[in-house]
């Protein structure tokens, strides 16, 4: 007997997992299709009117199972709030970085080399890349491209105080001009030559010692904040040097990128088949959007994973507890349901009702919770680390698109949740429901 129940238990559950994960994948046009075929049924036919009575039934004694009513909403809401500031954190990070760069621009690393951490070009290559075909010059004729390092420092937070990786890019003149998002919004450009930063209004948010006029002490040289800029992408995250001055500092001898502007819709092309018949250069390109937006990859996926794995477990729990306080309510409305069945309402309206009665728990547990993560988490500013071992500042960023999902998956929580109570009430004695007490 005990071998029976558990393994009705284990199948009970497993038809939980498995209806919720053929909800959750269903695209929201067949969500659509199917409310629409419901709407139809439900006013078009005498099952349907039947049915929409006795949903008014029981939302007419709601009221008197607001305990077990509001554990529905309450846990649905929890799962929904949870789930949209896991993947509103995801979306922000992939958002920041896809937003940094374009296709007017291009990034040069070593041949093989997935990020500038790992990549290598000398400085005797940066001629060589000057003169290829494919990189737009300006008025004087000169090639638009700024050579590159990149120096992860040590800052203290302002939140604890304790050390975090922050990105020390040198640049060259020309990356002003290449990256035009770009704009000091406080104090003034580095001066060519002296150990002079301009620091991202990020970074500045996220650090302490990087206002205007400070000194920081890096590579055992102080140095000198002079300036703030602000981009609204990843950049927002470093601080910026002069290359010629950062990299003597730091003891490198090579640049690690190169970033130029193409030279009209067909450059890159251009500069990729140039590059590729220069034996001298073995040297890969990129436009800038698809190297930052591959950056942003492998984080924004697990970042994804992680909040719909822990969304599935406590939406499981949810759904557990839906059950259970449907089928206490519909224990106790033993004899509202019995008589129901009495005056003519067959098992397909009463199961209709009892679903319809949770999946509007369920809605409203999901609108709170997807309220809740947009006022608490839309536009809230973290950082983590990158793919270059350094701090990204980036946006919470709660999108329609993650609101949807939200209540799609509190509808399935619903759905799942009601559909055994509401088969029970339907399979109700009415003899025995009538009698009992």
């Amino acid at each position: 007997m005990r071998i029976r129940k558990f393994l009705g238990n284990l199948g009970t559950g497993l038809l939980l997992v498995a209806m919720l994960v053929v909800w959750g994948v269903l695209p929201w046009f067949a969500v659509v299709a199917l409310a629409l075929l419901m709407a139809g049924w439900l006013f078009g036919t005498r099952g349907g009117r039947l049915a929409l009575a006795a949903t008014q039934v029981g939302i007419a004694g709601l009221p008197q199972r607001l305990g077990a009513s509001s554990v529905v909403v309450v846990g649905i809401a929890g799962v929904v709030g949870v789930l949209v500031a896991m993947l509103a954190m995801g979306e922000g990070f992939r958002a920041t970085l896809a937003s940094t760069g374009g296709n007017d621009t291009a990034i040069v690393l070593r041949g093989g080399s997935q990020a500038e951490t790992n990549s290598v070009i000398t400085r005797d290559q940066v001629p060589l890349l000057e003169s290829l075909d494919g990189i737009a010059r300006g008025p004087d004729g000169r090639a638009l491209v700024s050579a590159e390092l990149s120096q992860v420092v040590n800052l203290p937070t302002r939140a604890d105080g304790t050390d975090a990786n922050v990105q020390f890019r040198g640049v060259g003149p020309l990356a002003w001009a290449l990256r035009p998002k770009l704009k000091i919004v406080e104090g003034r450009r580095f001066t060519p030559g002296l150990r002079e930063i301009v620091v991202g209004r990020g970074a500045q948010t996220q650090f302490r010692g990087l206002e205007v006029g400070r000194t920081l002490k890096l590579a055992n040289q102080m140095w000198t904040v002079v300036g703030v800029f602000r981009s609204g992408d990843s950049h927002d995250s470093e601080l910026w040097a002069d290359v010629d001055v950062l990299g003597p500092a730091y003891q490198r001898q090579a640049y690690q990128s190169v970033t130029v502007k193409l030279d009209g819709k067909t450059g890159f092309k251009r500069l990729k088949a140039a590059l590729a018949g220069d034996p001298r250069l073995k040297l890969d390109v990129l436009t800038t959007h698809d190297y930052y937006a591959k950056q942003s990859e492998r984080l924004s996926t697990v970042l994804s994973i992680l909040g719909r794995v822990i969304g599935a477990i406590m939406a499981l729990g949810a759904a557990f507890g839906a059950l259970n306080s449907m089928y206490a309510a519909v224990a106790g409305r033993a004899r509202e349901i019995a008589t129901l069945r009495a005056l003519g309402f067959r098992g397909l309206p009463v199961v209709t009702a009892v679903m319809l009665e949770t999946m509007l728990l369920a809605l409203i547990g999901g609108a709170i919770g997807a309220a809740i993560a947009w006022l608490l988490f839309n536009g809230h500013s973290v950082s983590t680390l990158g793919n270059n071992f350094s701090q990204v500042v980036f946006q919470f960023r709660v999108s329609p698109e993650l609101l949807w999902t939200g209540v799609k998956w509190a509808l399935g929580i619903g759905l799942v949740g009601g559909l055994f109570p509401a088969l029970r009430a339907a399979r109700m004695e009415v003899t025995d429901a009538l009698r009992a007490q």
